[in-house]
């Protein structure tokens, strides 16, 4: 019996585990992707905002401020990719111009510290190749950009050193209620809790349908995005926002914290809860915005792109609650401002169990930082010939594109990595301009070594997405069943 079972382990679930660990509770997170951050977190643009987007009259508001202030001493924490590189929201139209002072007054009100209206001039001179048709921006020094997956390996990391239980690749089939609290069915075994937290993410409607909670709907809005060759570095600076419309932030230009340019996302409201495909029309749909504001962006820069979906509540905020069901919470529809509210919501969610009745015992020892992975590619030439003496593995260079080692690919196996998915996003190997085109043998070979595994079993992102067929004599009479 879980004092605490959560369920779904995005950005929101793993930041949840981490603030409950704080506390003597037998505390338990269950995820039915094969690692953590697989879902919409996985496929997050990374973005922490600045503080001043939301209405006050929100959730969203109430926590997006809350939640940026938090992430400078998570990232020094838990050692993920962070840093506050701000933002410009750009009007090239003059009926957009007291849009940026409304929301600088909103910014304002609420603390928001920075906010400047800026010229054409300073516009130019700051980001010299934005186009010359923007008449005014507001510029939000706040503004941050992250690794979201990074992050949610970091809370979790954070979680199960102290003493929180994670379960990967566990889908939940039913939820029984009873006495003692519930039973959570998955394929594999039953799971019983006295207080399930549903963050489920675009499925915690159909979670919360299991025990007659779901007093709310879920509506997934795909959203694509383009990552673009490294040669465009510094092309921008600063996030680029244009003018929200009624169902997205917009087409943003994105320098990430690793240094490539994203762009996007769109905002398509689908029926399939499944469906991560890009497509032609979205492409041309961001690089028509992306050039109007920066026309040195091409479609022909793509190396990659890919697709997630956002949790959208039927009240078009963030639903932070008890739910009916006595023990049974929800904390769903957390689209953006969802990544930069995670560390306030996780607080608040705390606190509303402890108003709700549950004894909060600190833990007289909690230990709140990690050893985050090593980057080589990050070292000087003194520390990589320390390193490469201390560990040969630093000697061998697996992904050229990104200069990573096997001594990385390694660190990324023994922290929890299952799949070339999990090898990438801990340590970036394959995410550089060749794809994994180089590199992708050669950790399908690391992860059979050291999982005990043949190499057919190495899976992309969990079962069905094989990268290879097994020979003939390697295929098991279990297989062949």
């Amino acid at each position: 019996m879980y004092d605490v079972i959560i369920i779904g382990g995005g950005i929101i679930g793993c930041a949840l585990a981490r603030e409950l660990s704080r506390y003597n509770l037998r505390l338990a997170l269950i995820e039915k992707e094969v690692e953590v951050g697989f879902g919409t977190s996985k496929t997050n643009s990374g973005i922490i905002h600045a503080g001043h987007h939301s209405s006050a009259e929100t959730l969203k508001g109430k926590f997006e401020w809350a939640g940026n202030q938090r992430w400078d001493d998570l990232a020094c924490d838990l050692k993920f990719g962070f840093k506050r590189i701000g933002e410009l929201l750009i009007a090239q139209k003059p009926e957009d111009l007291q849009y940026l002072q409304d929301l600088k007054k909103q910014g304002e009100a609420r603390g928001v510290t920075g906010l400047e209206i800026w010229s054409p001039k300073r516009i130019q001179k700051e980001e010299p190749n934005l186009t010359h048709t923007i008449i005014q921006a507001l510029h939000a020094p706040t503004a941050a950009v992250i690794n979201p997956y990074e992050a949610c390996f970091g809370l979790i990391e954070c979680a199960r050193q102290n003493g929180a239980e994670l379960f990967c690749g566990r889908p939940v089939v039913s939820i029984e209620q009873n006495d003692a609290g519930f039973s959570i069915q998955t394929p594999q075994r039953k799971f019983h809790a006295r207080i399930i937290l549903n963050a489920a993410g675009i499925f915690a409607d159909r979670i919360a349908a299991m025990v007659d909670a779901d007093n709310f709907k879920i509506f997934p809005r795909k959203g694509e995005e383009y990552m673009l060759d490294r040669r465009l570095q510094g092309i921008v600076t600063r996030l680029i926002f244009p003018i929200p419309s009624a169902t997205s932030k917009g087409v943003l230009i994105i320098p990430t914290v690793d240094g490539p340019i994203m762009v996007g996302p769109t905002a398509e409201d689908v029926n399939n809860r499944e469906d991560l495909s890009t497509s032609f029309a979205g492409a041309a749909k961001i690089f028509a915005s992306v050039r109007k504001v920066c026309p040195a962006i091409s479609e022909r820069d793509t190396i990659t792109e890919f697709a997630g979906l956002r949790a959208v509540s039927n009240t078009n905020d963030f639903i932070i609650e008890p739910s009916p069901v006595k023990g049974f919470y929800n904390i769903a529809g957390i689209q953006s401002p969802g990544l930069t509210a995670a560390p306030a919501i996780a607080t608040y969610v705390t606190d509303m169990l402890r108003a709700e009745g549950l004894a909060l015992i600190e833990k007289p020892v909690w230990k709140k930082d990690i050893d985050g992975p090593p980057h080589f590619a990050r070292m000087t030439a003194k520390e990589r010939k320390a390193a490469i003496r201390k560990d040969p593995a630093y000697g061998r260079i697996v992904c050229r594109c990104e200069s990573i080692t096997e001594a990385e690919i390694l660190y990324a196996i023994k922290h929890g990595a299952r799949t070339l998915d999990g090898v990438k996003f801990r340590v970036r190997a394959g995410m550089g301009r060749c794809q994994g085109g180089f590199c992708t043998t050669r950790i399908m070979d690391l992860l059979a070594q050291t999982l005990g595994v043949p190499l057919h079993k190495i899976t992309k992102r969990g079962q069905g997405s094989e990268v290879c067929t097994p020979r003939r004599d390697d295929i098991s009479v279990e297989d062949k069943a």
